[in-house]
């Protein structure tokens, strides 16, 4: 069973999504994000498959949850430096979490 202690050891921030890019090499549908989590961690790369529910227009400026303590992460030709968290839809598709009102950049979730 996990304990707080385990749960502290994340370091889960609000990013705001400020790029979007296709990303062809990907084996499933897929988006490159840069991602502004202020002014302490700085912008970050996330490949995330959010394609089948967020145009790339739509997800410019919004705000997300990212955990930006894990290893980067080597997805094809791309880096994922951070993790962006979302939970399955109906069909098993990510749904962003993020917070409902704006929020400082970089807050940490606690």
């Amino acid at each position: 069973m996990a304990t707080y202690d385990d749960f502290i050891k994340l370091d889960i921030r609000v990013g705001e999504i400020t790029k979007v890019e296709d990303f062809p090499e990907a084996r499933n549908p897929t988006y490159k994000l840069l991602i502004n989590l202020g002014d302490e961690i700085g912008i970050k790369k996330s490949c995330a498959q959010l394609v089948k529910n967020y145009s790339k227009e739509e997800l410019i400026g919004k705000q997300v949850l990212c955990v930006v303590n894990f290893p980067p992460r080597q997805i094809g030709p791309a880096t994922s430096e951070v993790l962006t968290l979302g939970v399955p839809d109906e069909n098993n598709e990510c749904v962003l979490i993020q917070p409902n009102n704006n929020v400082p950049l970089g807050g940490r979730l606690y």
